[in-house]
């Protein structure tokens, strides 16, 4: 046969073979059919469980409250063989606990499933109530952020378990009581996560879905920052004198600006001030972030606060940013001030890896295999801090941003798409399938 024949054909084989290796990749066993349909006939059930569990307040510091969702969370789960455990965290604390739920076994990979239990909305929230906007919109507190992903995970093990899939499996479940404010020390709020993680071989996050569209391979950590100034307290008439000097508001506005004008700028690297206060007296309540402040017009401001925030890609960004933040704390200070700051670590960055990206692929096959698309990853200046940044370093892959679509969160206009409910707990169903296949 002629060479360039003979070329030819060898091409034209390994390419028939990869296109038959990819659509055999993308199409659906007679199992990964059944779970499409048992996902369908349990749906109308997910959307009602979802409704209820929207309106059980469980804003963080709720602590009853978050310990009735995950009651609820905690019946269904042994409705379909799981084992679960309610893990209480120390008083002082003042947070709820975590609810872990898990089956243990030897078949496919052993898989972590995060989600919270806490909202955003404390009991003090004029925002309450799930509400049907129309057949496809709903108006619910804390039910993109997360509920919604929680209600996510239930019905697609459900499913897995309603047609033969579990046997054997290895999976555990953790959904946290504080993931909206996390319980300090983290040492203690989240080792029993990690733990779960050390025995994972893949991490799946389902807080808040982009859409068909993404995943999260990567995301940001989160850190605070709190800074102190102090001025001398004295009649207003003298304030910019030699004796007096510029008092704490001055000085702290000074800070400020330096932070927005000489630290701001690298890529992914954010900082922002989200409480601020000065006078004569102040007093802060960390436990529900509540401050009253007393002072005067006519005196120079004897104390003055700012606590923020600090969002970060690497370890590394976080450290310079922070280096930064102190040189301009301790330095130039103006006349008869002083100021500190101190940081407080969260959540850890979750780096991109080539095992998040291994299992995106993965995904993506799923996501062909059920006519919704193609899934790409997401950009992680976009995404917010999540526990799963906690487990990453700890597993194969992990994977973030699965949950359930709405829009508004953290806000009194959250929405949870129910158009998209049905379809996306299918593709975690038909996902987690596969994962538990493979060797």
């Amino acid at each position: 046969m002629h060479p360039s024949k003979t070329a030819l054909s060898l091409f034209s084989l390994l390419f028939l073979t990869a296109v038959t290796s990819l659509s055999a990749q993308t199409r659906l066993n007679r199992t990964e059919k059944q779970l499409v349909q048992q996902v369908s006939v349990n749906h109308n059930q997910a959307i009602g469980f979802l409704e209820q569990v929207v309106n059980v307040n469980s804003g963080t510091l709720n602590l009853e409250g978050v310990r009735e969702v995950g009651r609820m969370f905690e019946e269904q789960f042994q409705a379909i063989a799981f084992e679960t455990i309610w893990e209480e965290m120390p008083s002082e604390m003042n947070r709820a606990g975590h609810l872990i739920a898990k089956i243990e076994g030897a078949k496919g990979k052993k898989l972590l499933l995060i989600g919270h239990l806490d909202t955003v909305f404390e009991k003090n929230s004029p925002f309450q109530v799930f509400e049907k906007i129309n057949d496809s919109i709903a108006k619910a507190p804390g039910g993109n952020d997360m509920k919604g992903g929680d209600v996510m995970i239930l019905y697609a093990l459900k499913a897995l378990r309603e047609v033969g899939a579990l046997d054997n499996a290895d999976i555990q479940v953790v959904f946290t009581g504080d993931e909206e404010s996390t319980g300090k020390p983290l040492s203690v709020s989240r080792k029993s996560l990690i733990d779960a993680a050390k025995r994972a071989d893949v991490a799946l996050g389902y807080e808040t879905s982009t859409g068909f569209d993404y995943a999260t391979v990567a995301r940001r950590g989160a850190s605070g920052w709190y800074v102190v100034a102090e001025g001398k307290r004295a009649h207003s008439s003298g304030v910019f004198s030699e004796r007096t000097g510029a008092g704490a508001i001055f000085e702290l506005s000074r800070i400020l600006h330096q932070f927005y004008t000489d630290v701001r700028g690298e890529e992914l690297l954010t900082f922002n001030p989200g409480l601020l206060m000065g006078g004569t007296l102040l007093d802060y309540d960390p436990k529900t972030s509540q401050a009253t402040v007393f002072g005067k017009t006519n005196v120079v401001a004897q104390r003055a606060e700012v606590r923020g925030g600090l969002r970060f890609i690497t370890e590394d960004q976080k450290e310079r940013a922070r280096t930064k933040m102190r040189a301009i704390v301790e330095n130039g200070n103006l006349p008869q001030t002083s100021a500190r700051i101190e940081f407080t670590d969260s959540y850890p960055a979750m780096p991109m890896t080539d095992g998040n990206l291994a299992l995106l692929e993965q995904l993506n096959e799923v996501s062909l295999a059920l006519n919704q698309g193609e899934v790409k990853a997401y950009d992680p200046g976009k995404r917010g801090a999540a526990d799963i940044s906690f487990v990453a370093a700890h597993v194969d892959g992990a994977l973030g941003g699965l949950g359930s679509m709405g829009s508004g969160a953290h806000t009194p206009n959250e929405t949870v798409n129910l158009n998209t409910f049905e379809a996306l707990t299918q593709r975690t169903a038909v996902f987690i399938y596969r994962l538990l296949q493979e060797k």
